[in-house]
């Protein structure tokens, strides 16, 4: 009977062992890791009644990949680390993009395709980007568009989530993508708009299409865009230029060109002597009179000071709009009556060397004219 129990024991051992070794293979092949690794986060209040409602969800998600997680509603935190059913070391890293996207603002059925292999995400920061706070409001709104066109534009085209929140921008999708929807992001918060480089894209993935333009630059295809804000330097030669085309104008109309500026007068050399004395308002009143003017006459003076500035002002604008119906000088063209005179005054004079050849020329004619 005993013999019958220790063969009984024997037999349920190697059956022990082979459950733990077909567990081992079943959670974890290479076997279990030697530490355990672990990241939190925390997530702003608002989004507290959110999370608790979901975190179900949120642990069912990671549970099939060996990953636990806990939620700090005290500390306003939420964790994941690593278990011995873990088999993926990367699998803690992606488990951490999930909770930083729960507490962006992401909804959880998004934040879980980060769990994917081809799926990746970048939280672009944008809130140090614009000083003035009214600018950057603007500029972030540019991201959306009216009714979220442009949001979703982009994300059509880049097959990316994308959800602006706060002063972050989350983005959700391929490798390739992410990089397309942060430089659209940061040139609209470098003033640029997004339609321009929704335009881009648009021709870039056209231009995937056709297999005899890849390995040809496609430059000449994307449109260049010109720059609407000047620097002075470019302001002014452009001003200089218009002046220039309209002196040009004014000297074929034949009317007389616009005085041009007074020069700055040079610096005067350095004396160690103090300047003069400049006059008083009053020694200047009393030198022209106005001193002793009384108020209704001061400004009957004044009115009649500015009537004539004014009307100096007038007669200048009605010139300048008068130069564009300025017709140009043209030169006549000789009617035939005025050839014929020109040369019967030319045989009278006896001709000259240089009417000789005219002469000749109708000469001809006649000689033409009785053949």
């Amino acid at each position: 009977m005993g013999d019958a129990t220790h063969m009984s024991a024997q037999a349920e051992e190697p059956s022990k062992s082979s459950s733990k070794k077909d567990r081992k293979d079943k959670y974890n092949k290479g076997g279990v890791f030697t530490e355990e690794s672990s990241f939190a986060t925390l997530f702003p209040k608002y989004r507290e009644r959110y999370l608790k409602e979901v975190w179900s969800a949120v642990t069912r998600t990671l549970e099939p990949h060996g990953i636990a997680c806990t939620l700090d509603l005290v500390h306003g935190s939420m964790s994941v680390r690593t278990t011995r059913k873990t088999h993926d070391p990367y699998i803690v890293l992606k488990a951490r993009d999930m909770i930083k996207l729960l507490a962006r603002g992401v909804a959880v059925t998004q934040a879980a395709r980060i769990l994917q292999d081809d799926i990746a995400c970048d939280i672009i920061k944008i809130g140090n980007l614009v000083r003035h706070k009214e600018r950057f409001v603007k500029r972030r709104q540019r991201i959306i568009g009216p009714d979220g066109s442009t949001l979703k534009a982009i994300e059509l085209l880049t097959q990316c989530y994308v959800l602006v929140q706060g002063n972050t921008v989350s983005v959700l999708g391929p490798h390739k993508s992410l990089k397309e929807v942060r430089r659209i992001v940061l040139d609209s918060m470098k003033n640029i708009h997004p339609i321009y480089r929704i335009k881009e894209l648009m021709i870039r993935q056209e231009l995937a299409k056709d297999p005899k333009l890849a390995n040809e630059t496609w430059d000449r295809f994307l449109p260049q865009f010109r720059k609407r804000h000047l620097k002075t330097s470019e302001k002014t030669k452009r001003k200089n230029e218009k002046l220039a085309a309209k002196e040009v104008a004014r000297t074929e109309a034949g009317v007389e060109p616009v005085p041009a500026k007074k020069e700055k007068h040079a610096k005067k050399a350095y004396t160690p002597f103090p300047p003069q004395q400049q006059p008083r308002k009053v020694d200047i009143q009393l030198e022209s009179g106005e001193y002793f003017l009384k108020p209704h006459e001061k400004r009957a003076r004044k009115e009649e000071q500015r009537k004539q500035k004014q009307a100096e002002a007038t007669s200048k604008r009605r010139a300048e709009r008068a130069e564009a119906f300025v017709a140009p000088v043209e030169e006549a063209v000789p009617t035939v009556e005025d050839k014929r005179k020109k040369r019967k005054h030319a045989e009278r004079d006896g001709g000259t060397d240089a009417d000789k050849p005219k002469k000749k020329s109708k000469n001809k004619v006649r000689f033409a004219e009785e053949s």
